[in-house]
């Protein structure tokens, strides 16, 4: 499900550093060379790289990348050789210092939250810790009006069980819970909340199933047409979309940004980066299923330079 290609001959940690060392020498910065290291490397590996780095040269790896990068170039590879937790840890902290928050800031923590494991979340919540010295909980309560802050705190507080475990019974119960609340404008219900973070992704992607079958609409249907907070509505949609088909949410999101006459390099990057290593593959069918076109082409067609030739990296391509 992953896009990125490893080498079958992988280089030790030491001969990478070697290499991305050499391409800050000099006037000038061999782009390709950093491509080809860090593009072609997973968590694990280029977690031993900035480790091994620092202890070679006592340099900190993204510090030098910092230097060396510019642009979008540079936000993409440096989003790319973070931990995958902290990472997402910096992405929330960024969304959440946005002054005029929209509710396309606020996507990032929804992705956290809804499209990866518990144990993810438990580890991006720490490494927020880590960081910035507050909890991810805290910043969220402090930013954040009532309603939007108790829908993310529901979620981002969650640990779910990670196993395929359905019960009927439940997903009964709780869709006449879920369909009451939407009928009385109740979209942040005490109800809705205790469904949304805490059943595991299976068992809510049965419920929402069930929810279709007794009502007839799409629960993000109902959610559309219920009125009310319309921030509300679109953060509860957008959670369930993500726990309903993580790789259609990141089709939407790619689509998002490079429709119109601008590309939204932030939420491209986004996107590819976060999904490289887990279900991109999955990703791109989503894209021609939804659009009739390919990804890969559309990337192309909105990038340029270094910028393109990195994503397209992390999208399998060979450079």
């Amino acid at each position: 499900m992953a896009t990125i290609r490893i080498p079958d001959d992988v280089p030790s940690p030491a001969q990478d550093c070697e290499t991305l060392k050499n391409a800050f020498r000099g006037w000038g910065t061999d782009e390709k060379a950093i491509i080809k290291v860090l593009g072609q490397r997973n968590a694990s590996q280029r977690r031993k790289i900035r480790e091994t780095y620092r202890e070679i040269y006592d340099k900190d790896l993204i510090e030098e990348l910092f230097s060396e990068l510019s642009g979008d170039f540079l936000k993409a590879v440096i989003l790319w050789t973070y931990d995958p937790a902290e990472r997402d840890a910096r992405l929330a902290n960024e969304a959440l210092k946005v002054k005029k928050k929209g509710i396309k800031h606020l996507k990032t923590i929804v992705e956290t939250a809804c499209t990866t494991s518990p144990n993810h979340l438990i580890a991006v919540r720490q490494a927020y810790c880590s960081v910035f010295e507050s909890s991810l909980e805290e910043d969220i309560a402090a930013s954040l009006p009532p309603p939007l802050a108790k829908i993310l705190l529901g979620l981002v507080s969650s640990y779910r069980y990670d196993k395929e475990k359905v019960d009927a019974e439940v997903a009964d119960t709780e869709v006449a819970m879920l369909h009451e609340a939407i009928e009385n404008k109740r979209l942040d219900h005490d109800h809705v909340m205790h469904i949304l973070g805490t059943r595991n992704f299976y068992q809510l992607r049965t419920t929402f199933d069930v929810y279709k079958q007794k009502f007839g609409n799409t629960i993000d249907k109902d959610i559309d047409g219920c009125l009310g907070d319309a921030d509300l509505k679109t953060l509860l949609q957008m959670a369930v979309l993500c726990i309903e088909c993580p790789e259609k949410h990141f089709a939407k999101v790619v689509r998002e940004s490079i429709e119109g006459f601008g590309t939204d390099e932030d939420s491209l990057t986004r996107a590819i980066v976060t999904r490289a290593e887990v279900d991109m593959m999955k990703v791109r069918g989503e894209y021609f299923n939804m659009y009739n076109t390919s990804m890969d082409n559309e990337v192309i067609g909105d990038t340029s330079g270094d910028y393109k030739d990195f994503l397209m990296t992390l999208l399998g391509s060979k450079i």
